[in-house]
């Protein structure tokens, strides 16, 4: 069976705030209205987070816009949404999440199959010197690149 993988949104804020320790994927329980939306690409994940409670898994502050072409049941823009995944990985997902400093970000949302899931990070916040570190190495990173591709062109 061929696997058609499609990125509805990524979460670059993420990237920049948190060190991606290990990633998880998960399904989300929406509503048909919520699809509809995410169809349309009316998705912002920029202040979304996650959390273990309860032996389940919600997403928090997720925002889907409302579907403008909906009759009268339309869904909250940032209602808690549940995450779909199996209670082993809920287990290691509390397991590190537990300890301090940690914290369970979306990464992306993307399509698999015609069904929306959601690439989890668990992540540790990074402080302002750390990005400057990155910052650094990316630059450094590609200063080396260009050197050698300046040499193979000539």
């Amino acid at each position: 069976m061929k696997l058609h993988i499609k990125d509805i949104v990524t979460n670059r804020r993420a990237l920049q705030n948190y060190a991606v320790l290990d990633k998880v994927e998960a399904g989300i329980a929406l509503v048909g209205t919520e699809v509809k939306s995410i169809r349309e690409n009316l998705i912002n994940p920029q202040a979304a987070y996650a959390k273990v409670e309860g032996g389940e898994v919600f997403l928090y502050d997720l925002f889907i816009q409302p579907y403008e072409r909906a009759g009268s049941k339309q869904h909250e823009a940032k209602r808690r949404r549940k995450l779909l995944l199996h209670r082993g990985e809920i287990n290691k997902l509390l397991g590190k999440v537990s300890r301090r400093g940690y914290s369970l970000v979306p990464l992306r949302f993307y399509w698999r199959n015609a069904r929306i899931k959601v690439e989890l990070a668990i992540g540790r916040g990074q402080a302002s010197y750390d990005k400057r570190e990155v910052l650094k190495k990316r630059a450094t990173q590609r200063e080396a690149a260009l050197e050698v591709a300046s040499v193979y062109r000539r």
